[in-house]
């Protein structure tokens, strides 16, 4: 999760503060992409690359994960968002004075929490925002667990984080008009609780309609129905009589590897 702020968020905060001169909607979509790619690569081994609690909670309801470790992985995805913005502030920290005067916004021509955790677009109803996030993350848990799946076509093993990445970029290109394409509660809670700390307030809780639920809560329930879409209409249809190798759910990437 700290890659992902680190990487992902610093190139929100490039293309924001440089006004569009260094950056635009496909260098956040591409850098958030392979943000991911490489928080996977770097974790995989230990982990099993959970970056995201809708993906850790996927797996403990389809039992791929001990419920018990699920709060532990949750805290260590927040607390890794959150060193990751303030690693970004720190960072641009001169930007982000010179681009609006010494004031942190929320809302208004010179926002700038929007670099860090999601804000719907003005037309945005939180219904309508809500079905966003729960489909997203639905589709992008579905593809996951094909990715991951070795009985299905399988992908050469250590290539995994980057069709994850390159599935990233397709979702950002596709979803990420309306609030942001969040799909990960922690890379969107963490950030918010740290600006929140930082020097925009509360209002980074109130600003659209009361927004900052929606991409905790949707994600969450996305991910588990992605999951069990895939399983029911593909998982269990597999044939039982698979070659030896093609059923080994431990390697270095899995996701499922404990």
């Amino acid at each position: 999760s700290f890659k992902i702020q680190a990487l992902g968020c610093g190139c929100v905060g490039q293309a924001v503060l440089s006004r569009g001169a260094h950056g635009g909607p496909m260098t956040v979509s591409v850098g958030f992409a392979m943000a991911v790619t490489i928080a996977v690569y770097v974790s995989g081994g230990v982990s099993g690359g959970h970056i995201n609690p809708a993906v850790s909670l996927a797996m403990c309801v389809t039992g791929r994960l001990k419920w018990t470790k699920l709060p532990i992985y949750i805290l260590a995805q927040l607390l890794g968002a959150f060193v990751g913005a303030a690693a970004v502030f720190g960072i641009y920290y001169d930007a982000f004075m010179e681009y609006s005067n010494g004031n942190l916004e929320v809302t208004g021509p010179n926002a700038t929490a929007h670099i860090f955790a999601t804000y719907p677009a003005p037309y945005l109803s939180l219904i309508n925002g809500f079905a966003d996030q729960v489909m997203s993350t639905a589709v992008l848990l579905l593809a996951i667990f094909a990715i991951f799946d070795t009985r299905n076509n399988s992908i050469p093993k250590g290539l995994e984080p980057i069709v994850i990445g390159l599935l990233i970029i397709v979702l950002t290109c596709s979803l990420g008009m309306n609030s942001g394409c969040a799909m990960n509660p922690a890379r969107d809670l963490g950030p918010r609780l740290f600006t929140a700390i930082a020097g925009w307030g509360m209002e980074v809780f109130t600003a659209g309609n009361n927004w900052w639920w929606v991409p905790i809560v949707a994600p969450m329930l996305g991910g588990v129905l992605g999951a069990m879409i895939y399983i029911v209409f593909i998982e269990i249809h597999h044939s039982d009589t698979q070659p030896e190798e093609e059923n080994d759910v431990y390697d270095k990437y899995e996701l499922t590897n404990m």
